[in-house]
């Protein structure tokens, strides 16, 4: 159990990052009627990045020297730009949540394989099979919505470019960006989201969009709760903890998504989704255990 207020955070950290970060899943949701998708995007990094700008400005914090500049930069173009503009695209172009979701969980397995690699960070025969059994649940709980639908080529590679840009930035985000900080980088981050955002939606999409309340509090959810909120809780979980246990959390994401859709929209669970939920979190269980001997 937590002894301080650090400690606290740390130990209630991942739950609170978990509920949050499934809770963007229900605002885009919400919020995709309303206006087309690389367009909804610059609007969301546009009004965080004027709200880091008024929270800088208050606040004053050291603001980082140039290779820090370039390496949030890299992590906002990776981590936002690529990973939430290839989700987008890929459903728009015809590939289901549910398949885009599975594709994207292959993150924690690719991490690992980076990670034990890039960092020296040792993965544990548990931790492998932690992993193994947490990929094995997200499937069970999106089996029964997966369809291929009529996907184009394009819908596979963003989805790939969604699920290399995830894992690439979290790896990059720990390695380069860990001293800077987390005022300034995210500003840095979202300016350049913001900007590979705006330039395809002038190129691909009409920008039209239609503002109504249920738009407005879809986009300021997923302004101040995720991309303030849940994205500095992962940061905050990234310098204190392994990549393979950070992104193990991933796994819980869909389940806790589907009980949220069956809580707001009353969509249906299945035995085999419920099912599919229990492995999941013996997966994570298994990948963040630490046993007595410190293995």
């Amino acid at each position: 159990m937590p002894r301080s207020l650090e400690d606290f955070a740390v130990f209630s950290a991942p739950a609170a990052f978990v509920l949050l970060w499934a809770s963007g899943f229900i605002g885009a949701k919400l919020g995709l009627g309303y206006a087309e998708p690389l367009t909804f995007l610059a609007l969301r990094m546009i009004t965080v990045v004027a709200l880091l700008a008024v929270i800088i400005a208050a606040t004053r914090p050291k603001w980082p020297h140039a290779n820090g500049v370039m390496h949030s930069a890299a992590t906002g173009l990776m981590v936002h730009g690529l990973y939430l503009g290839g989700v987008f695209v890929a459903i728009e172009n015809g590939l289901s949540a549910g398949l885009v979701a599975l594709i994207v969980s292959l993150q924690p397995v690719l991490t690992s394989t980076v990670a034990n690699r890039w960092f020296g960070e040792r993965v544990a025969a548990r931790q492998w099979c932690g992993l193994a059994l947490g990929l094995t649940g997200v499937y069970l709980v999106l089996q029964a919505k997966i369809e291929t639908g009529e996907a184009t080529p394009l819908a596979w590679i963003a989805a790939t470019v969604a699920l290399v840009g995830i894992t690439v930035g979290t790896l990059y985000q720990k390695r380069f960006g860990g001293g800077i900080d987390w005022r300034p980088a995210l500003c840095i981050q979202y300016a350049a989201a913001g900007l590979l955002f705006s330039l395809g939606a002038f190129l691909f999409e009409t920008r039209v969009v239609h503002f109504s309340p249920q738009f407005l509090f879809a986009l300021g959810w997923l302004v101040l709760v995720l991309s303030l909120g849940a994205v500095w809780l992962l940061y905050f979980l990234i310098r204190r903890a392994a990549a393979t246990r950070v992104v193990s959390l991933f796994y819980l994401t869909p389940p806790v998504t589907a009980l949220m859709a069956w809580a707001l929209f009353g969509e249906t669970l299945s035995p085999l989704s419920l099912l599919g939920m229990a492995v999941c979190v013996a997966g994570v269980f298994l990948v963040n255990w630490k046993p007595a001997s410190g293995n």
